[in-house]
């Protein structure tokens, strides 16, 4: 009975999505301070290179940070997103369920994704991760083959690099969550 201070399931349903939301919120937190990190972390890379009397081989470092730290964005993005979709297609209807006149719980969930804007800030944020995780690191390697010398081993495993960075531009295209609504 409602009210006399027993555990109802919609009571259930708001500590869950409390709990969730306190997951999301840590997650952003990690996500947006792996950008920072990456950036340091590319910074103290080419700093390394042009101290270590021109030797470029140190640029080939810069994709393997890139990798690590663009891997872990990536998958926390995605749970971020993922808690969003839980909220907004599964625990938000379930509540909406049991609560007599709440027609959609958590609006703010499906509102923020109805902004006409959304789709070009989703875009721009897909451009800037691929500039900073993808194209800088590639960018990198180009300047070691450019400026050499190229070693055959250092050269093989900035190959190596090349095709891994490739592989993380298609998993944060494919990650991007560019669609609209729900």
């Amino acid at each position: 009975m409602p009210g006399d201070g027993g555990v109802t399931a919609a009571s259930v349903l708001l500590n869950e999505y409390e709990r969730i939301k306190d997951e999301q919120k840590s997650r952003i937190g990690f996500r947006d301070n792996l950008i920072y990190a990456t950036l340091a972390s590319m910074a103290l890379v080419v700093g390394a290179a042009l101290q270590g009397n021109g030797n470029s081989a140190m640029l080939v470092l810069m994709p393997p940070v890139a990798l690590l730290l663009g891997w872990t964005y990536v998958v926390n993005d995605e749970k971020i997103s993922a808690i969003g979709r839980y909220v907004r297609t599964d625990l938000g209807p379930r509540l909406a369920e049991l609560v007599e006149g709440l027609d959609e719980p958590f609006g703010w969930e499906t509102a923020h994704r109805s902004d006409r804007r959304r789709l070009s800030r989703k875009y721009l944020q897909l451009l800037i991760d691929l500039l900073l995780f993808c194209v800088a690191p590639a960018a990198a390697l180009v300047v070691y083959w450019s400026v050499g010398p190229v070693h055959a081993p250092v050269l093989i495993v900035s190959l190596v690099e090349t095709a891994a960075l490739a592989v993380l531009a298609f998993e944060i295209v494919r990650y991007a969550d560019l669609q609209k609504g729900r």
